[in-house]
């Protein structure tokens, strides 16, 4: 599902349920030693779906730990992104220089306090339209969705924060694409998305950017 909307460069490993017998390295294991148990399969099954995207780049397993904003620390010269919700894991890598960011949400509102606090005047007039003219895909969490794949790429290459208001979204129901327009910067990334039994994902892939 989510290779679907990633670029060839990038390999990408997903699974819709939590399979047993997954083994951390002790470093990771260190890092949920604590966590309750819903956690700790969000977790396990994470790592899991990076060893086998780590495998199809021809890499040997590595431990993955999490940086000062709770970001995942990846290998030298490789670039990743992490993604889980109810019933949905997935990692996703490439070599460096890359931009990457995936995430996963259900297909439900989040519920107009969510978007109050998340989103723009152009983004929320945007959703309007775009409910108006097709009620179907829940449109707030597709836009919640793609601000945090903006995140996810962001934050690795840059090590700054990137706020709610600090990337406009506009995105084209029709083309499954989103864009990003990180306003500080004036940058503009382009994104992809997807919606697909019962999940939204989305997807910023910048294959060769520093």
């Amino acid at each position: 599902m989510i290779e679907d909307i990633l670029p060839p460069e990038v390999e990408a490993f997903e699974t819709f349920d939590d399979p047993p017998g997954t083994v951390l390295f002790p470093e990771e294991e260190a890092l949920i030693g604590r966590a309750v148990e819903k956690r700790r399969r969000e977790f396990a099954t994470a790592r899991y779906c990076v060893r086998r995207a780590m495998g199809k780049l021809g890499m040997a397993p590595v431990a993955v730990l999490r940086g000062p904003r709770g970001e995942p620390t990846w290998p030298p010269g490789i670039a990743g992104s992490i993604t889980h919700c109810t019933g949905y894991r997935a990692a996703a890598l490439t070599r460096k220089p890359a931009m990457l960011g995936i995430d996963a949400e259900p297909d439900a509102p989040v519920g107009d306090d969510v978007i109050e606090a998340v989103s723009l005047p152009h983004e929320r007039e945007m959703l309007r339209r775009l409910a108006a003219a097709n009620p179907g895909p829940c449109w707030d969490r597709l836009l919640f969705s793609a601000k945090e794949s903006v995140y996810k790429a962001w934050f690795p290459m840059t090590n700054r924060w990137l706020g709610f208001y600090d990337a406009e979204i506009d995105v084209d129901p029709f083309g499954g694409t989103f864009s990003a327009h990180i306003m500080a910067e004036g940058l503009r990334w382009q994104g992809r998305w997807l919606i697909r039994n019962g999940l939204i994902v989305t997807a910023i892939a910048r294959i060769g950017m520093t």
